[in-house]
C-alpha cells in the first residue's frame, strides 16, 4: 500500500493471520537473555522476569517454562518435561504454546534462543 511519499509499506500480520514469523526449532536451546533475571516476587509469592527497563510478572505456567530454559535443554526436551509433569497433556498443543511463548519473549530480547 503506497504512502503519501509514494513509498510502499508492508502490512503487519495480525495475530493468527500467519506471516513470516520465524519458527522456533525443536533443537534450539533457550536461555534467559543477556541482563535478564528471574526472581521471586515477595509481595505476590510468584515470580518476575527482570530485564533492562522491563518487569514481566510470570504466572505458574510461564515460570514452569522459563525455569527449564537453561541453555542446555532443547525446546523439544522442555516440552517433553512439561508434558510428563501433567497427565493428559497433549504434546502437540503444549509444543505450539511453548514455542509461541518463547517467540514472544525472544521478540522482546528476554529469551535468547541459542
Amino acid at each position: 500500500m503506497p504512502t503519501r511519499d509514494g513509498a510502499a509499506t508492508v502490512p503487519v500480520p495480525r495475530s493468527g493471520e500467519g506471516g513470516a514469523a520465524e519458527v522456533i526449532s525443536g533443537q534450539a536451546r533457550p536461555r534467559l537473555g543477556r541482563h535478564v533475571r528471574m526472581r521471586p516476587d515477595r509481595p505476590t509469592g510468584g515470580w518476575v522476569l527482570l530485564g533492562p527497563e522491563t518487569v514481566v510478572v510470570l504466572n505458574r505456567t510461564g515460570h514452569a517454562v522459563l525455569r527449564l530454559c537453561d541453555g542446555e535443554r532443547t525446546v523439544d526436551e522442555i516440552v517433553a518435561a512439561l508434558v510428563e509433569g501433567h497427565d493428559g497433556a497433549d504434546e502437540l498443543t503444549v509444543g505450539e504454546q511453548v514455542r509461541g511463548y518463547l517467540e514472544r519473549l525472544a521478540d522482546r530480547n528476554l529469551v535468547d534462543m541459542g
